[in-house]
C-alpha cells in the first residue's frame, strides 16, 4: 500500500469516527482528487463533494475568488478552499491549483502547484515544485492533497451542535 493509500484510509477512519465532513475544490486536478476521495471506504458518510473550476472567471463567480488574483498562487488556493468549505458546510477542505505542463503558464514553470486548506482553525497553503510529465504532476498533486487532508483531519474534533449527528459521541 502506498503512503497516499494509507493516508486515504486514515482520512476515512478519522472522518467516520469524528463525524467530519470533507470537501475539495479543484482546478489543476480537474476532478481526479474528488474521484480518489469518493472511492474511499465509507466516503458516502463523510465526503460532502467537490467543485471543479478550471477557468478563472468561474472561480471568481462560483467560489468568490478575488478578481485579479493569480490563479497559480497561494492566495488563490487558500481562497478556493475557504469558499468551498463554506459552500459545503464542511469541516475541512483542500484546493488544488497550478501548472501541470508540459510547458510554463502565466509565468509559472510546469510543476508549480499550490494546495490550499481551510478548517475551523484557519487557512493555509503548501507549495509544491514537481517534476515530470503532466500525468506525473497530477498524480503527485492528488497524492499530496490526500496526505494533506489526512494530516489536517488528525487535529479536528467532532463537530459541535451546528451539525450534530446522533451516531457520533
Amino acid at each position: 500500500m502506498t503512503a497516499a493509500q494509507d493516508a486515504l484510509e486514515r482520512l476515512s477512519e478519522i472522518a467516520q469516527e469524528r463525524g467530519l465532513r470533507v470537501c475539495v475544490v479543484e482546478s489543476l486536478t480537474s476532478g481526479r482528487l474528488a474521484s480518489t476521495i469518493g472511492a474511499a471506504e465509507g466516503a458516502g458518510e463523510w465526503f460532502a463533494g467537490g467543485v471543479v473550476a478550471y477557468l478563472t472567471d468561474v472561480k471568481e463567480r462560483v467560489l468568490g475568488l478575488t478578481p485579479g488574483t493569480d490563479p497559480v498562487s497561494a492566495s488563490c488556493a487558500e481562497q478556493l478552499a475557504a469558499s468551498a468549505r463554506d459552500l459545503f458546510d464542511a469541516d475541512l477542505c483542500v484546493a488544488t491549483t497550478g501548472v501541470g505542463g508540459p510547458g510554463p503558464d502565466g509565468g509559472h514553470p510546469a510543476g508549480t502547484v499550490f494546495l490550499g486548506w481551510a478548517g475551523p482553525d484557519g487557512i493555509g497553503h503548501r507549495m509544491l515544485a514537481l517534476a515530470g510529465d503532466p500525468r506525473e504532476v497530477l498524480d503527485e498533486t492528488v497524492d499530496a492533497a490526500v496526505k494533506l487532508l489526512a494530516f489536517h483531519a488528525e487535529g479536528l474534533r467532532a463537530p459541535g451542535p451546528r451539525r450534530e449527528r446522533a451516531d457520533v459521541p
